[in-house]
């Protein structure tokens, strides 16, 4: 036997292999249930304060352009079994682009206008085959871990302060449910690990089983309110552009944007080259552009419909490894279980009724994970005196603006105002410049030849 046919035989189900629709709709179920994608726009409708009804259209939209967006990536643009959801990169960016505009009436509008936009250029980017010099040249590996880091480092303060420590209800009773929430999320996980054959659902459901546990709690303390979802509609019609929402247009807003599209198209060519390791089949510079576009085409989808981008999750090429099964059927059967779920006013409903605390403890862990996802990739870097800078000062700045009085933010101009609002912005555009502008470390051997030029 060769060695690719060694390698072939660990999956069970290749990525062009036929399977029934009710084998790819079970196998679906396991990719919806490890991805958390209502936890996104739970998270951003918590900080912009939606009302629940608001809630649940966001989380409705948002499970719907995930189902799309899922559909057309790994049938027919990158044509690899990948699944898309929304990032928690764009948070910040986003909290800002709202309450910069908010004033003005067109706060949420000024948002999507943005994404649109941005979603253009990636689909512009993919076409003319440009995307990888790029990436190349303004994310290389040390300036895309730290951005990955600072973004779980800005969300932190938002996970326990907004979700926990100033939610409404009791104090204690708040980071008694964040914790509860936390716990059981570490403890099914590490149960998965633990044993990867019988205690493997218990890792691909974790996120759920911490909710449902953290929910429990909250109904045991007579703080969990369901009184909405009975009177929820089971099927609700999403929203509908330039009914339910508009689109508006702010220069500032686009070009962070944009800059949060060039963060999250280095995250997901990581998670590209994951699904096609685990998968084996090979990814060429063909397939990123095909994928480039697939991601702008989602993003455009996600904007029209009323959400937030979204993108490639690498929790799926972990599941890809776990069960052998890479086809592209199951991946369609996911995006179309979204969709259903995207359309049950309901269901959504019982989403946003989650406790704040709840989802802040979940939250947190799931920020310290991309923390640590970004100190994985800058681990493979070596660390020389530039590098430390383009760590260090973004890492700061982050720190910096999460900790700064609002006053003497909104004393600055408009612009300055709305860029300092987004950290993640801010120290993203500091990374890239920072690993633009320093001058790279001397070696001994450019040394030695620099004083033999002077001797002569």
């Amino acid at each position: 036997m060769t060695e690719n046919q060694v390698k072939t035989s660990k999956l069970t189900v290749g990525p062009n292999d036929d399977l029934s629709i009710g084998q790819s709709a079970l196998l679906g179920i396991q990719h919806v249930l490890a991805m958390d994608v209502y936890v996104v726009p739970f998270i951003i409708a918590s900080i912009i304060g939606l009302t629940t009804k608001e809630s649940s259209a966001l989380i409705q939209a948002t499970f719907i352009a995930a189902g799309v967006a899922t559909i057309i990536q790994s049938y027919f643009c990158m044509k690899l079994p990948v699944a898309q959801g929304p990032s928690f990169i764009p948070i910040g960016a986003i909290a800002g682009i709202y309450f910069a505009n908010n004033q003005s009436g067109n706060g949420w509008g000024t948002v999507l206008g943005a994404s649109l936009i941005g979603a253009v250029l990636v689909i512009i980017l993919g076409l003319t085959g440009i995307f990888n010099r790029l990436i190349k040249a303004f994310v290389p590996p040390i300036v895309g871990g730290t951005i990955i880091f600072i973004v779980g480092l800005s969300l932190m303060p938002v996970a326990l302060n907004d979700n926990v420590f100033m939610a409404s209800g009791d104090l204690g009773q708040n980071i008694l449910l964040a914790v509860i929430a936390a716990v059981s999320l570490v403890l099914f996980a590490m149960i998965g690990s633990q044993f990867p054959g019988k205690g493997r659902i218990f890792r691909i459901s974790s996120v759920i089983l911490a909710l449902v546990i953290g929910c429990l709690a909250a109904q045991f303390m007579g703080i969990l309110d369901l009184s909405q979802v009975k009177n929820a509609p089971l099927v609700s019609i999403p929203q509908v552009p330039f009914v339910n929402f508009h689109f508006s247009f702010d220069l500032s807003s686009i070009l962070t944007m944009i800059i949060i599209y060039v963060v999250l198209m280095a995250e997901t060519t990581g998670t590209w080259f994951a699904v096609s390791n685990v998968c084996e089949e090979p990814l060429t510079d063909e397939n990123i552009n095909r994928g480039v576009v697939g991601e702008g085409i989602g993003c455009l989808i996600s904007s029209m419909l009323g959400t937030t981008p979204v993108t490639g999750y690498s929790t799926n090429a972990g599941i890809i490894s776990i069960t052998g099964v890479a086809s592209k059927k199951v991946f369609v059967a996911a995006g179309a279980w979204f969709i259903v779920f995207g359309l049950s006013g309901k269901l959504s409903t019982l989403i946003s009724s989650i406790p704040a605390p709840v989802i802040g403890g979940v939250f947190v862990i799931v920020c310290g994970i991309i923390s640590i996802s970004g100190m994985k990739v800058i681990k493979e870097v070596e660390i020389n005196e530039k590098a430390m800078y383009v760590i260090a000062i973004p890492m700061i700045l982050t720190l910096a603006l999460t900790l700064i009085p609002k006053e003497f933010i909104q004393s600055l101009p408009s612009f300055l105002q709305y860029l300092f609002g987004s950290s993640v912005a801010t120290a993203s555009i500091a990374a890239i410049l920072l690993n633009r502008l320093l001058p790279e470390e001397k070696n001994e051997e450019q040394i030695t030849k620099q004083k033999e030029i002077k001797a002569v």
